[in-house]
């Protein structure tokens, strides 16, 4: 049924009141004529609202605010009136119609003057919307005598017939009367659990949800059909806010309006400006005197606060308060925070062997002792003199630290606890789908998209204007190839910029090297290595963090111009743009690129050194190895990136946002005093706030930092000790950003983080092949086992610097690259070294590469392949060996099916039963009525004609 005319007005004349004639549909219990409802004009209207929280009459809930901009007249604010309830429809049982509270405009042509058409074509289509709700069975409530001005904003309730309809249409899993006790663990297991629980208890949120329960309540989804299976005592808590704001916002995206020819949901109104912002309200305020006690002040002092930082999430509550999606998110993101603290332990213990196997390192030991008089030749042609190889003794120790034996143990740990955290996060994830009932459901499809819609729109009226015959359109890819082309282009675009950049980099550090090693100074020439490395990867990182949020900016316009379906499709391939096609060649390439230039022997040899633009010299390794510089690239890279872009930027940015809009609230408060002392109500306080823009950014930034931890965790054995301070920081940082400064978003459902569990998973597989990469190419643990066991005369590691430098007569410069000061040692140097497995010079094949380099590769090679193997091979077998489900959980999963079943055939035998005692009931009356006596049954026939047909009656 149509809503023929959804706000007409009584003349201005009579009392001053509005009266808004919405027509109800017959199917949910409504009469046509039982279809106005007038707010009351009361001294303190917000005292029974609560500010906002609940209608004007004090008694329905808002469960969703939808958010419109109107332009007011020439002469000032729009008319605005309160309207007063109606004694004699307050008194009629159906009487819980909505009409707009204050602030309803007058018909155009009556006292308003004339707006614009595009003003009028939105306040068209905004009646017409509000209508189709209504029919839908929703009530609402206009207000815009608002400190908003121009804003008004539109207050939508809805009833309890509403909620069951739409709760059994989404199969929503609702707690039933029946409660069962949950399987309780025994003897020594029992104890141990007692323990652990006594001695977390500190760090336990004080939160009702989170304590251990021992009964459940069994769950089922909700059907009207069956009511009685459900615990309705109390009907306002039954459904809880995020349930009751889910349910209006599934009617609010299948509602349409069909103004202009064509039908558009919320998305499409929201896309096309009609409505400004559509969003659930927060439960209330969260600081200040005299705040009554609601979830959201409860999350805030146990969960959004850094003084709570060592302290378990409230899952549950996060869980009940934003939805199953975002519940799932901060459960995996405490679950790797967790898993994160036996790596640390396990870094740090790696780090500290380093540090106190430094002095016992024999390699190091040569390098630093002077006694050894080796001369190196030239880092760079002409301006570059000889050095000594003991002014590189700082680097090779520091080396040390993190190219150790252990490295290899520490990268093998790391690749079985990504395996174990996998296997970990299954498992929880199953528990968590069993406390919240979400065991059996199935992601139904999703709404098109605004942009979807609009896009099919312009297909369908272009056939229509050609006059051809059209079905239901839909886009083919023949639609979207111009969209293909230009993601083609663009990432190859992107992916070419990023080679450009690094190929700058590289640039800066040939010259910047080439720079300092002029100075005169020592200690310049010997810290020449340690400056261009850093002040190059600090460029890099200032580099990143601007491309960071450009590439950002262009994957999300790049998915966009692809117009996907569905908002599910629009977030999977903007994550595969942003994180496969762009983060990860970005952090990747660099790193790779720089690594492989200074360790595959790209640089050449003395006499014959590999040139860029024919003038400048390829950046060679230190005699201590590249480990080193690649350590220092990532943590700088590791730590600035946390610091800067991910604390200060989530820290810095929301508050410069909200500086800004109390300096304008400020001015405001100026021009309208009065006005703004005002308390505000909820809806307005909500809508200051940030929108929420989805889970993508956070997943991501976990992700990057997960790359960091596993993919380079052997140069950086401490990275994950600095990716577990910065999530502590992290945990606390977001929840204080959902709870305080984001509008409160729409409950999803969901049973899994998506996409994102694929994406850690083909991580962990690639961590292996690139730290067994790290391991043979860029440490010098391979060179110095083939040493140790193929050359070493008296097997230990003497001698080992020697072998690994070949020596250059330096008669045989090119000419023009000798040094301009041959004497600068203060004696004649006639042979020089560098690092690389070529013959000498008085080789017969001088400067061709030696046997013992193609031994180092080979064994380089096959420690790759074994490597690989043998993690891999481990990591699935741990993967085999824990299973995804836990024994307790199936066993409770079949225990409520068992539960279920015995509680329909309870009630099946109760059905029997009540219908055997009728049958018998009948019976034994008429029984009663054939054993009378012939004369009484003659005397009373009539009485005997009644009972044999009493039970034609029932």
């Amino acid at each position: 049924m149509r809503v023929n005319k959804n706000y007409s007005c009584l003349p201005a004349e009579e009392k001053g009141i509005h009266i808004i004639n919405i027509q109800a549909i017959e199917d949910i219990g409504y009469d046509q004529h039982e279809s106005t409802l007038l707010n009351s004009l009361s001294k303190n209207p917000d005292a029974d609202c609560k500010y906002g929280l609940y209608f004007r009459d004090g008694k329905r809930k808002v469960d969703y605010i939808l958010v419109y901009h109107y332009k007011k007249s020439s002469a000032g604010r729009t008319l605005t009136r309160r309207v007063h309830h109606n004694d004699s429809s307050a008194r009629s049982t159906r009487q819980d119609q909505p009409l707009p509270g204050k602030g309803v405009q007058l018909e155009m042509g009556e006292s308003e003057p004339h707006v614009d058409y595009h003003e009028d074509d939105k306040r068209f289509r905004r009646e017409e919307y509000e209508g189709n709700l209504v029919e839908a069975g929703l009530e609402l409530e206009r207000d815009e005598d608002t400190k908003i001005h121009g804003v008004g904003f539109v207050k939508i309730h809805a009833p309890w017939n509403v909620l069951c309809r739409e709760a059994e249409f989404l199969k929503l899993k609702m707690p039933t009367k029946k409660m069962y006790q949950i399987n309780q663990t025994h003897g020594l297991l029992k104890k141990i659990n007692s323990v652990i629980q006594k001695i977390t208890e500190p760090i336990q949120p004080k939160v009702a949800e989170h304590k251990p329960q021992t009964m459940k309540r069994l769950s089922y989804p909700f059907s009207r059909e069956k009511q009685h299976l459900f615990d309705l005592s109390d009907r306002d808590s039954f459904f809880d806010s995020k349930t009751r704001s889910t349910i209006v916002y599934e009617i609010l995206k299948r509602t349409t309006c069909t103004k202009a020819k064509y039908s558009m949901g919320i998305t499409s109104l929201l896309a096309n400006g009609v409505y400004s912002a559509a969003y659930p309200l927060h439960d209330g305020d969260y600081e200040g005197e005299n705040i009554e006690p609601n979830d959201r002040k409860l999350l805030c002092e146990e969960w959004a606060s850094y003084g709570v930082f060592y302290k378990y999430q409230p899952i549950d509550l996060v869980r009940k308060y934003f939805g199953e999606k975002i519940g799932l998110y901060f459960a995996w993101l405490g679950v790797y925070t967790q898993m994160l603290i036996p790596a640390s332990i396990v870094g740090i213990i790696v780090f500290l062997y380093g540090c106190a196997t430094v002095d016992e390192n024999i390699p190091s030991m040569e390098m630093c002792d002077q006694r050894n008089n080796i001369t190196m030749c030239p880092l760079c042609d002409r301006t570059c003199s000889y050095w000594k190889m003991s002014s590189a003794c700082a680097t090779a120790r520091a080396s040390h630290l993190f190219d150790n034996p252990a490295t290899v143990f520490f990268s093998v740990f790391m690749a079985l606890w990504a395996a174990t955290f996998m296997e970990h996060w299954k498992r929880k994830q199953m528990r968590l789908n069993y406390r919240w009932d979400l065991t059996g459901f199935e992601e139904e499809e999703d709404h098109p998209r605004a942009e979807y819609e609009a896009k099919v729109l312009e297909k369908s009226l272009r056939k229509e204007h050609k006059h051809k015959e059209t079905d239901k359109e839909k886009l083919t890819w023949k639609d979207r190839f111009p969209a293909y082309l230009t993601n083609f282009v663009g990432i190859i675009f992107m992916v070419g910029l990023t080679f450009a950049i690094v190929f700058g980099v590289i640039i800066y550090r040939i010259s910047t090297a080439a720079a300092l090693a002029i100075s005169s100074t020592p200690s310049g020439r010997s810290s020449v290595r340690v400056t261009v490395t850093a002040t190059a990867v600090i460029i890099n990182l200032v580099v990143i963090i601007i491309l960071d949020e450009v590439y950002g900016c262009i994957a999300r316009w790049l998915t966009q111009i692809e117009v996907p379906k569905t908002d599910k499709n629009f977030e999977e391939r903007l994550i595969f743009k942003a994180f496969l096609r762009i983060k990860y060649k970005k952090y990747e390439t660099h790193i790779k690129f720089i690594t492989l230039t200074l360790c595959l022997r790209f640089v050449g040899r003395p006499g014959d050194y590999v040139y860029i633009f024919h003038s400048f010299r390829m950046e060679e390794c230190a005699p201590g190895g590249c480990l080193m510089e690649l350590c220092i690239q990532l943590s700088i890279i590791m730590l600035g990136k946390q610091l800067i872009q991910n604390n200060l930027f989530e820290i810095g940015i929301p508050k410069m946002k909200k500086f800004i809009r109390y300096m304008k609230l400020k001015r405001r408060r100026s021009l309208d005093h009065e006005e703004h002392m005002k308390k505000k109500q909820r809806y307005e306080v909500d809508y200051n706030l940030e929108p929420f823009a989805g889970l993508t950014p956070e997943y991501m930034e976990m992700i990057i930092q997960f790359g960091f931890v596993t993919l380079f965790v052997a140069s950086f054995p401490l990275a994950p000790l600095f990716a577990l301070l910065n999530n502590i920081i992290e945990i606390r940082l977001d929840a204080k950003k959902f709870v305080t400064e984001l509008r409160r978003p729409v409950a999803v459902r969901a049973k899994d983080i998506g996409i994102w569990y694929n994406i850690l998973r083909g991580i962990g597989k690639l961590a292996v092949i690139i730290n067994a990469f790290v391991i043979s190419f860029t440490s010098d643990f391979i060179p110095r086992l083939v040493y140790l066991y193929m050359y070493s005369e008296n097997g230990t590691m003497h001698g080992f610097v020697n072998h690994t430098l070949s020596s250059f007569n330096v008669s045989d410069f090119q000419a023009g690259t000798a040094p301009n000061d041959p004497m600068d040692l203060g004696y004649e140097v006639q042979i020089c070294r560098y690092k690389d497995y070529r013959e000498p010079p008085w080789s017969e094949n001088k400067y061709d590469i030696s046997k013992d380099f193609w031994a180092v590769l080979a064994a380089r090679l096959a420690f790759v392949i074994v490597f690989q193997n043998l993690v891999m091979f481990m990591s699935d077998f741990v993967d085999w060996i824990i299973p995804d489900i836990p024994k307790d959980i199936s066993q409770q999963i079949h225990k409520e099916k068992v539960l279920m079943v015995e509680v329909f055939m309870r009630e099946e035998q109760g059905k029997l039963q009540m219908l055997e005692t009728w049958k018998d009931k009948d019976k034994k009356k008429g029984e009663n009525c054939n054993n009378h006596s012939p004369r009484l049954s003659r005397s009373h026939s009539g009485s005997l004609s009644s009972c044999h047909s009493y039970p034609l009656d029932v």
